[in-house]
């Protein structure tokens, strides 16, 4: 099955009206948001862990990036809570579970085969850097070979100057409400922006977004 799979198309989905669907594991469900077709393991998606759920060991060939919205969140390597960013390299191996239930915002297949290095960003503590602009600013996560990774939160009344992305950007809204001149995105909503797409984005009510720039194929070129 196909879902949002054509790059050169804007997708705005608002997460928390979706269904949610069971996994093939006991205890997890999904809201899909991104699948590619059989032989393209690219996927964007809501998991919910129920509590004591786990995943059994498994390769992910083209790697992970992982935000913990809500609860705890565990693998081999430690726990992780709310607000917690982990990204796994291409071709980890990983038993994932939640003792007491936990939701997070997870990619897959999205980062490149050499991208090696593994990232744990505790948000909570982490020190945000200034923006380009006054009343943004911006917490770094995974930065590769163009492909960006990153928390901004923007003050009520920040206003953004109109701008294109090379490679693409994909928002998700964590909290309060995202807007550019095409719409108004509360949080739990999910953007997609093709390459060289176009934009000025504002927050009259204050925000906070993960924003992944770089990684959209740039599909006139296919």
């Amino acid at each position: 099955m196909q879902i949002n799979n054509d790059f050169s198309r804007v997708v705005v989905v608002n997460t928390s009206e979706l269904t949610w669907q069971q996994s093939t594991t006991s205890g997890v469900m999904l809201r899909m948001l991104e699948q590619g077709g059989l032989a393209d393991a690219r996927t964007t998606s809501i998991v919910r862990f129920e509590s004591g759920a786990h995943l059994p060991s498994a390769s992910h060939e083209y790697g992970e990036e992982v935000i913990v919205l809500e609860g705890m969140f565990s693998d081999e390597s430690g726990e992780y809570t709310a607000g917690t960013y982990i990204k796994s390299p291409p071709g980890t191996n990983r038993i994932l579970l939640s003792e007491s239930g936990c939701t997070l915002f997870v990619k897959r297949g999205h980062l490149q085969q050499d991208d090696l290095e593994r990232v744990v960003v505790d948000v909570q503590n982490s020190e945000w850097r200034q923006g380009m602009v006054g009343g943004l600013s911006v917490l770094p996560l995974s930065e590769f070979k163009g492909e960006h990774s990153a928390l901004v939160r923007w003050q009520p009344g920040t206003m953004f100057n109109s701008h294109r992305h090379w490679g693409g950007e994909e928002i998700y809204v964590l909290e309060g409400v995202f807007e550019d001149e095409f719409g108004r995105y509360p949080a739990g909503t999910w953007l997609r922006n093709p390459h060289m797409s176009q934009h000025a984005p504002f927050s009259r009510e204050g925000c906070i977004i993960f924003v992944k720039v770089g990684h959209l194929p740039d599909i006139s070129a296919c």
